[in-house]
């Protein structure tokens, strides 16, 4: 996969999915909304996120936007953060808070 593109694979929503529930998502996640989510994909540029409780929904998270001092997580970790805007490429941009691994 290269940069621009979305991730893949069992656990990513497909595009034609993500597409269509465009509107659904935008009204569940305003900019400014506290989200959690498992990383799916990750990228030099940063990880996707899936978002809890809005299954269409990929979370695009930069590095830049990373707590300063803290590792880019790994797949599987459980993020926070915070919606800052709804791209053009109907992805939902995320501000990194805490993560942690999840327990299995």
């Amino acid at each position: 996969m290269d940069e621009s593109a979305r991730p893949a694979g069992p656990d990513a929503p497909v595009a034609d999915a993500v597409l269509e529930s465009r509107p659904a998502t935008v009204a569940a996640l305003p900019v400014g909304t506290r989200i959690t989510g498992e990383v799916i994909g990750r990228q030099s540029f940063g990880v996707f996120i899936r978002i809890n409780g809005v299954p269409n929904a990929i979370a695009p998270a930069e590095i830049t936007s990373m707590p300063q001092g803290m590792d880019l997580p790994a797949p599987g970790a459980v993020i926070s953060g915070e919606v800052f805007r709804h791209a053009d490429n109907h992805q939902v941009s995320v501000r990194l808070g805490e993560w942690r691994v999840v327990d299995e």
